[in-house]
């Protein structure tokens, strides 16, 4: 990992130059929790202009980058950035939280996330989830290998906004995905065995075969949908009082 990131800095900066002001590393790449058959090295580059021209000069190398597996970086002006923490809470909380500097100055201790529009991304966010979560299910076909797929291509992302509902809630923000799902189990009063059999499995620490998936899948949709209703509930009484 350390060899493909410092290549992929290396062919930034030799392609944008100075247009270049900072590139970071966040997401799984930096929480420890990175598994190369699941998870993305994500990249974000600040730039000092977005022009076509300017865009152009990056083709090359966030090419390469894709073919190495990963997303495009995400390209954005200083300027940009913080006027869009209003719209991207969640995703610039995390990153203020866990980011590592490939490139240039720490530019996150200056930007400042509105935590009720953070609150509302939350809400809004948790229940689309769920209803895309239920859709999945009933597209599926009826074989276990894509119930299976379902629960492994999500659990990243409700595991996310189980960690920001909890900070919404007054919470302490957990450090890992095990962590944030025994946390909402807790908070929430629902069973986490299902979430912590999929996790298990992603880690490498669970064989597919002792896993009976149908069982597994009613477990992961009754988690998600206790946790949204106790997170719409908090959130609808936080509403009345204020």
């Amino acid at each position: 990992m350390e060899a493909l990131l410092t290549e992929l800095t290396t062919k930034l900066k030799s392609a944008a130059g100075e247009n270049l002001k900072a590139a970071v590393l966040y997401g799984s790449g930096v929480t420890g929790e990175f598994q190369a058959a699941h998870s993305n090295l994500n990249v974000l580059c600040l730039v000092g202009s977005t022009g076509s021209d300017e865009l152009e000069e990056l083709h090359d190398a966030c090419t390469w980058w894709v073919r190495k597996g990963h997303p495009p970086p995400l390209i954005f002006t200083l300027d940009e950035l913080r006027r869009s923490a209003d719209i991207f809470a969640i995703e610039l909380l995390d990153m203020k939280h866990h980011h590592r500097m490939l490139l240039g100055e720490d530019f996150f201790d200056g930007l400042e996330v509105p935590m009720v529009l953070h609150r509302l991304q939350v809400e809004r966010e948790l229940r689309v989830g769920w209803l895309k979560l239920r859709e999945a299910v009933l597209l599926a076909p009826q074989r276990k290998s894509a119930h299976l797929g379902i629960m492994t291509a999500s659990i990243s992302s409700f595991s996310a906004l189980f960690r920001h509902a909890l900070l919404a809630m007054g919470h302490a923000m957990p450090a890992s995905r095990r962590e944030t799902v025994d946390a909402m189990a807790k908070v929430a009063g629902a069973d986490p065995v299902a979430f912590h059999a999929i996790l298990e499995l992603r880690e490498g620490k669970r064989k597919r075969s002792s896993l009976d998936i149908e069982a597994t899948l009613h477990g992961y949709l009754e988690f998600v949908q206790v946790a949204t209703n106790e997170v719409d509930r908090v959130f609808g009484e936080a509403k009345k009082d204020g």
